[in-house]
């Protein structure tokens, strides 16, 4: 009886085994699947949002044409729009781990053919509402009135979006810049500008015959390079803006010999730059002019820069060191991922010879700056800042999701093609809709491959 009852179960389990293609992932990834939908279904995923793409692309003619604009202005409460939209990246998770789907095995990409198109309060989402959503204001403003900021829970809150006012305090304080305690802040932030102010006396505002040939060639390279940073930004063509990207790029190179000036990082300043500048400027960044800040307000505001631009780089020096290292080892990685992801992409590249460094470098090295319209940076960045020390390894899946964003153009063309569309990505008329996208797909296939990285190896 127990030998008919063990064959039983025996040829039950491998029925089991026939009916479910994806039964090579193993526990470990299923149950991290599910792990994800019950963080879905629950709308229990601190601090992240979840978007997904509608079947219908708003017109953006009906749209007003973004800018980056620093008014104290609130927006609506969007929670019922997030409840949709949550939904529907429900739906997704759903159809990766449906047995039936035979898709799964090769391509675990998230669908758009069944998503409803989202009500009309999702359409003034896109104009990056849930930062500004009320109740997420009382929720940043409890968090950093208190005598001691707690940091976990600011990191949480950020992740969404930070409300631009919020954000030159809120920056700082993710950054380690500026302390948590808040008896302590004025204190540490003043002898930090000082600090500063004294290095940018001692390397920059000195004549070059005090400079080694190598300091003047460094020096050679950073005034070339200013100009150049973000040119469809008028506001970055100002003298007196070249002349501070400049004195802060120099003052770290010299700081930081390991590195050095590195092309890329006069991108990395910019963020920051403008956000720093928010607190004294308001409106469009178009219509800003520096020269309206008296000098002690422009020495604060590259101190500023300077020290939330080493404390960024800390974490990610060998990106910038000699033959940059650590973004060779991203892109690996990224090519791992999006094999695991996108299997027909993945393949494609490959058979039409382009290799995945050719265009990701410029990626890792200026963190999409040059990728995206400039006014949805800030966003952006307020993710990678709440990411911490992880920023690095959720990169991966930041650009391994923006990517994919075009998967199926990028089936249909061959080299030369790939080449020059990856080169010049159509995200001119990006608006926060297609970033929040970007970055949730990015926390759900994290979420997924986090805890299971033989998949990335097999």
């Amino acid at each position: 009886m127990n030998n008919k009852s063990n064959q039983s179960s025996d040829r039950e389990e491998n029925h089991s085994k026939k009916e479910n293609p994806i039964s090579t992932l193993d526990s470990r990834f299923n149950q991290t699947l599910r792990n994800v939908q019950g963080l879905l279904k629950g709308r229990s995923m601190p601090g992240k949002v979840l978007l997904t793409r509608r079947s219908n692309i708003l017109d953006h003619s009906k749209l007003q044409e973004p800018s980056l604009n620093y008014g104290r202005s609130f927006s609506f409460n969007d929670a019922d729009t997030s409840d949709h939209i949550a939904k529907a990246l429900e739906e997704e998770v759903e159809s990766l781990s449906n047995p039936n789907n035979n898709a799964n095995s090769n391509k675990l990409k998230s669908s758009t053919s069944n998503v409803e198109n989202l009500s009309k309060g999702a359409q003034k989402s896109v104009m990056g509402a849930r930062a500004t959503d009320s109740t997420r204001v009382m929720k940043f403003t409890k968090v950093l009135s208190g005598t001691t900021v707690i940091l976990e829970k600011l990191h949480e809150l950020a992740w969404s979006g930070v409300p631009p006012y919020m954000r030159p305090d809120v920056w700082r304080l993710l950054l380690g810049y500026a302390p948590s305690n808040s008896d302590r802040r004025e204190g540490v932030l003043r002898r930090k500008r000082l600090e500063y102010l004294d290095c940018a006396s001692q390397y920059y505002d000195i004549p070059d015959t005090e400079r080694s040939e190598d300091e003047i060639n460094m020096l050679r390279q950073i005034a070339v390079d200013c100009p150049r940073t973000v040119p469809d930004v008028s506001f970055f063509q100002q003298e007196q803006v070249q002349k501070s990207l400049e004195r802060i790029l120099y003052t770290w190179a010299i700081r930081h010999p390991a590195s050095g000036y590195v092309q890329g990082i006069n991108d990395l300043v910019t963020p920051f730059l403008v956000v720093f500048l928010s607190e004294y400027l308001d409106g469009s960044v178009d219509n800003w002019s520096i020269s309206d800040l008296s000098p002690d307000k422009i020495s604060n505001i590259e101190a500023d820069c300077y020290w939330c631009l080493s404390n960024l780089l800390e974490g990610m020096q060998d990106h910038y060191t000699f033959a940059q290292p650590g973004i060779q080892r991203l892109v690996f990685k990224l090519k791992e991922v999006v094999r695991r992801i996108d299997e027909p992409v993945s393949r494609h590249v490959e058979e039409q010879g382009l290799e995945f460094l050719q265009f990701a470098f410029r990626w890792f090295n200026c963190l999409l700056i040059r990728e995206i319209p400039f006014h949805l940076i800030s966003r952006l960045w307020d993710t990678y800042l709440a990411e911490g020390d992880a920023l690095p390894d959720f990169l991966v899946y930041i650009f391994a999701s923006f990517l994919l964003t075009w998967s199926d153009e990028l089936l249909k063309l061959d080299f030369q093609e790939l080449v020059m569309f990856l080169q010049h990505l159509p995200t001119n008329n990006w608006t926060h809709q297609e970033l929040e996208m970007v970055l949730s797909r990015a926390f759900m296939w994290h979420s997924m491959f986090k805890s299971s990285p033989r998949h990335l190896a097999s």
